[in-house]
C-alpha cells in the first residue's frame, strides 16, 4: 500500500464514514511521504559523473605520466568511498549510496587504466570479473538495490565481451553472478530484484546456447531447471519470478517456432531447433519428475498444469508441430485466466488476457495471410481483437466486482 494510494482511498471511507478524520490521520501517519524525485537526482548524478570518468579514460591522456594516472584513480576511488561513507553516517543515505556507486565505476576504471598504462593483454573477461565481484561485496556490505543493480549490469557486460571477443562463454561470470546476486536477492526478498536476476541468469543460458551453436530446444534445459528449482522454495510471496521468468521464456520459445517454423524463414526443425532426443528427453523427464517433487511436498499440485509449456511437442511429426505448439499457447492463456480468476489476482487476469489476445492474434495471422486480402485481413483481425478485448474485459471488471462484494 502507497501513501498515494491511501490519500485518494481515504478520502472516500472518510466520506462514507467507515472511517473517521482521526483514524484516517493515524493511517497516514504510517507511511512517511517520500520525495522520489529528490531521491533520483544523486542515482541520475553519480551515473552521469561515472560515465564521464569512463570517457575521461577512454580519452588521448599521454601526457601524464603513468604513476601519476595510478594516484588520480587510487585517489579518487578512495575519495568517492570515503565521501560516501560520511555522507551515509550522516543519515544521506541516497546521495551516499550514489558516490559509493561512483567509487565502484572508478575501480573498473582503474583495472582498465591499469591493463593501458602497462600493455597487459588478457583472453578473457576476468577483469570484469573481479569488477562485478567487488560490486557484489559492495551490495552485501551496504544492503544497496542500486549497486545490485550497477553488479548485474557489470557481469552482463562481462559475458558480452567474453563471447563477442574471444567467442568463449564465461562460466565463472554466471556462476558468481548467480550466486552472489541470488543469496542477497533471497535474503531481500525483493520482488523487482528477483525478476531482474532471472532474467539476466536466462540471458546468460540464452548467450551459452548461442555461443555453442546449439539446437533451441537445449535452451530449456537450464530455464525448466530454474522452474524446478522454484518449486522447492516453501515461502516464494516475493519469488514468484524463479517461475514466472522461466515460464516467459518457454512462452518466447513456442512462440518463435511456430512464427518461423515455415518454408522460407530460415528455422528448420531438425536442424535448428530437435536437441538429441537420447539425451535431452531423459533429462526432461528427470526434471518434471523434481518439479513434481516440489510441487507435492509445498501443496502446489494445482500448478502442474503449468508443464504444458514444456512439453516436447517439437517431437511430434513436423507437419503438426506448429499447429500443437499453438494450441499449447492457447491452452496456456486459458490456464493463467482460470487461476487469475480462481485466486482473484488481478496481475494473473490481465496477464492472461493479453497472452490469449496475442495468441489469437498469431493463430489468425498464421491461418488466413497467404490466402486472404491484406486490407481485409487487417480489417477483420483488428475487429476482432477488439470484440475479444471488450469480452475479456467486461468478464475480468465484472469478476472483480463480484469478488469486492463477497
Amino acid at each position: 500500500m502507497s501513501r498515494k494510494w491511501l490519500e485518494h482511498e481515504g478520502v472516500k471511507w472518510v466520506d462514507k464514514q467507515i472511517i473517521t478524520q482521526a483514524q484516517y490521520n493515524k493511517l497516514l501517519g504510517l507511511y512517511e511521504e517520500k520525495k522520489h524525485a529528490v531521491g533520483v537526482l544523486p542515482v541520475l548524478g553519480s551515473v552521469l559523473v561515472g560515465l564521464g570518468i569512463l570517457s575521461f579514460i577512454a580519452a588521448n591522456w599521454q601526457d601524464i605520466t603513468p604513476w601519476l594516472r595510478m594516484l588520480i584513480v587510487i585517489g579518487a576511488m578512495a575519495g568517492f568511498y570515503a565521501g560516501g561513507e560520511r555522507l551515509l553516517n550522516k543519515g544521506q543515505d541516497r546521495l551516499g549510496i550514489a558516490i559509493v556507486g561512483l567509487g565502484l565505476i572508478s575501480f573498473g576504471a582503474g583495472i582498465i587504466l591499469v591493463g593501458q598504462m602497462f600493455h597487459l593483454t588478457s583472453y578473457t573477461a576476468s577483469s570484469f570479473i573481479v569488477w562485478g565481484t567487488a560490486g557484489i561485496l559492495l551490495t552485501y556490505i551496504y544492503r544497496s538495490h542500486y549497486l545490485f543493480f550497477i553488479s548485474l549490469i557489470i557481469f552482463h557486460a562481462a559475458q558480452l565481451y567474453s563471447t563477442s571477443s574471444f567467442e568463449s562463454f564465461s562460466y565463472t561470470a554466471l556462476v558468481i553472478m548467480t550466486a552472489g546476486l541470488g543469496y542477497y536477492v533471497f535474503k531481500q526478498q525483493s520482488s523487482l530484484l528477483t525478476w531482474f536476476l532471472c532474467l539476466s541468469v536466462l540471458f546468460h543460458t540464452l548467450l551459452l546456447a548461442t555461443s555453442k551453436e546449439w539446437k533451441l530446444l537445449w535452451f530449456l534445459v537450464p530455464v525448466m531447471a530454474m522452474y524446478a528449482a522454484g518449486d522447492w522454495v516453501r515461502n516464494r510471496t516475493k519469488l514468484t519470478a524463479i517461475q514466472s521468468a522461466p515460464l516467459l521464456a518457454a512462452y518466447l520459445v513456442g512462440l518463435f517456432i511456430v512464427l518461423f517454423s515455415e518454408d522460407g524463414y530460415g528455422l528448420r526443425l531438425i536442424e535448428d531447433v530437435l536437441a538429441d532426443a537420447r539425451i535431452y528427453l531423459p533429462v526432461m523427464l528427470v526434471l518434471f519428475a523434481v518439479s513434481a517433487v516440489g510441487k507435492w511436498r509445498n501443496h502446489r499440485e494445482t500448478s502442474a498444469f503449468e508443464w504444458l509449456l514444456f512439453l516436447p511437442v517439437a517431437y511430434l511429426p513436423a507437419k503438426s508441430v506448429e499447429l500443437i505448439t499453438l494450441l499449447v499457447l492457447f491452452l496456456f492463456s486459458l490456464y493463467m485466466l482460470w487461476r487469475g480468476y480462481a485466486e482473484e489476482w488481478r496481475l494473473k487476469i490481465n496477464i492472461g488476457t493479453i497472452l490469449f489476445l496475442f495468441t489469437t492474434m498469431i493463430a489468425y495471422g498464421k491461418l488466413t495471410w497467404n490466402f486472404m486480402d491484406k486490407s481485409l485481413f487487417f480489417i477483420m483481425g483488428g475487429v476482432m481483437l477488439l470484440v475479444l478485448s471488450w469480452l475479456l474485459n467486461r468478464r475480468r471488471r465484472q469478476f472483480l466486482d463480484d469478488s469486492k462484494e463477497g
